[in-house]
């Protein structure tokens, strides 16, 4: 009977466990950084990838935002 409530008990532990560490890795993904270029001239647009300004044509920069 006790070896059955401490197998049962381990099963439950090492479930837990598992849960908490793939969590773990939704957190992390989820402050990784986030790149948006915007244009120095324009800077209410904003861009996911580098290129040019749509409006003016100058080179976009990357403006870090980190997600939280």
């Amino acid at each position: 009977m006790k070896r059955s409530i401490i197998i049962l008990c381990l099963a439950v532990w090492s479930l837990g466990a598992i849960t908490a560490c793939s969590n773990g890795d939704k957190a992390a993904k989820s402050h990784q950084k986030k790149s948006k270029y915007t244009c120095t001239m324009h800077p209410d647009l904003s861009f996911d990838k580098p290129g040019v300004c749509s409006k003016c044509g100058m080179e976009l920069v990357e403006r870090d935002t980190t997600e939280n």
